[in-house]
């Protein structure tokens, strides 16, 4: 009795990941060992870098909030002393984007900190 080895499943499985690798250079784009191993080191890639983003954007708001706070004469970790003693309840993101887009805003809340 012959071996059954279920070619179509196969067939399928490689040209779905053929078909995600499709653009890449070289031998990644249709040789099916090097174009698994390079899907897979993708997906690992994307793995890791969606936690490092939220990192990266972290620190995009930390330098956007120490430079609007530097215009008002203080440092972004005075700022945000000052912030916490007061219990301002405003987040980094929130904080960014204000002193980014609406500095009048921004300065209005450099002010309550300072008093």
């Amino acid at each position: 009795m012959p071996r059954s080895v279920n070619a179509v499943a196969s067939r399928q499985r490689r040209k779905k990941i053929l078909k995600r690798v499709k653009g890449q250079f070289g031998r990644r784009k249709n040789v099916w060992t090097v174009s698994k191993n390079a899907y897979e080191r993708g997906l690992q890639y994307a793995y890791r870098d969606r936690k490092n983003k939220k990192r990266t954007i972290r620190g995009l708001w930390i330098i956007r909030i120490n430079a609007g706070a530097r215009e008002h004469g203080l440092s972004y970790s005075a700022l945000m002393g000052l912030i916490h003693k007061k219990n301002i309840q405003l987040n980094r993101k929130v904080l960014a984007d204000l002193a980014m887009n609406h500095p009048d805003a921004f300065k209005a809340v450099v002010e309550i900190a300072k008093s």
